[in-house]
């Protein structure tokens, strides 16, 4: 996407911002020997530099003739002006922060506003002020920006460590009516879960119920909890007791399979109880190079069964190599889990195809 139509686009929205702007040193630099070599991110930090370069002005005058070209930009290239700031703003952070609001509905600062919290945590009072935004783009900074394990971002160590500034945010947030919006504060939430589980859990007994939306928040806010098997997460979606569902078939179609093959997993359980809620799960081990085992669970569904009701499904496994997860040849281990519980257990030997 990042490419010399994009660039040459550039170039012209930033003399139309900036008439004294050299447009031709400007793409000559931008589009160098170097060019074609570079990485996504790599040329983002290149395209602000040479901005940089080419805009010898200060940084408020810069700030200028970019609110001018940002408008014509969106999507994954807008986010060339929320780097600008991060990359030139950090000694200024007023301004870098109302920047920052102004940019993130063509693209977002999500990224750009991290390295302001690290230096000072105390903005973070900008964030309360940006959850009560009449723009649904901003509303989400101030949650996204937050997230203390936002992916392909910095940590915000502090965060990680002390979550508690960051739960009025999510507190403004968690019925809001856009679900761009309450999808972040749901991830915030499963970010902070993983280092604070009770802290979350007491979230999410008071949120749930009234709400469609809240309620939504708080099931994708606990699926690490419960994909963990947390039952105190199981409890608040009433899932309770397994003792009355007998498992009476859970099997694989062979005992071995192939490395970028398919092997088939056959399920058969009937409810001997009252009617109840299940979560039905299985959890694979998966052979790491170095011998020991990693597990990955995937979810079968959740279903209410009635006394005599019976889950009869074939469930089809896939052992392609993803860029996420390689496969290597060995012992493998097929969990059953029912409500969080791991019941059965079947040895599989991957093989070399």
């Amino acid at each position: 996407m990042f490419n010399a139509e994009v660039v040459e686009k550039l170039t012209q929205r930033l003399l139309e911002a900036d008439s004294k702007f050299n447009s031709k040193a400007f793409l000559k630099a931008v589009l160098n020997k170097n060019w074609e070599s570079l990485e996504l991110k790599e040329r983002v930090a290149h395209i602000t530099e040479q901005i940089n370069v080419h805009l010898p002005y200060s940084y408020e005058e810069q700030l200028k003739v970019l609110d001018e070209t940002v408008k014509h930009f969106g999507g994954l290239i807008g986010i060339i002006f929320p780097t600008f700031v991060e990359k030139y703003g950090l000694e200024f952070p007023d301004l870098s922060f109302e920047a920052m609001e102004r940019y993130t509905p063509f693209s977002t600062s999500e990224f750009a506003v991290r390295p302001f919290l690290v230096a000072d945590h105390n903005r973070i009072s900008h964030f309360y002020e940006w959850a009560k935004s009449d723009n649904h783009h901003v509303r989400r900074l101030a949650s996204e920006g937050c997230r203390p394990l936002l992916p392909w971002a910095i940590k915000l160590h502090h965060l990680v460590d002390d979550p508690s500034p960051i739960i009025p945010i999510l507190e403004e947030l968690k019925n809001d009516p856009e679900d761009y919006v309450y999808r972040s504060v749901a991830n915030n939430l499963n970010d902070i879960s993983k280092n604070h589980p009770d802290l979350v859990l007491d979230l999410a007994e008071k949120w749930y119920g009234p709400h469609k939306n809240t309620n939504w928040v708080v099931k994708h806010a606990l699926r690490t909890l419960l994909k963990k098997g947390n039952q105190r997460a199981m409890i608040i979606f009433g899932f309770g007791k397994i003792d009355q569902l007998n498992v009476e078939e859970f099997a694989l179609k062979s005992d071995k399979s192939e490395i970028g093959g398919k092997n088939e997993l056959q399920l058969k359980l009937v409810n001997k109880g009252p009617k109840a809620k299940f979560r039905l799960e299985y959890s694979i081990d998966y052979l790491k190079k170095n011998g020991s085992h990693s597990e990955k669970v995937f979810q079968i569904k959740e279903t209410e069964l009635k006394k005599g009701e019976i889950v009869d499904l074939t469930k089809s496994l896939d052992f392609k190599d993803l860029t996420t997860r390689k496969h290597y040849p060995g012992a493998h281990f097929i969990n059953l889990k029912l409500n969080g519980n791991k019941l059965n257990r079947l040895e599989f030997e991957l093989k070399e195809k």
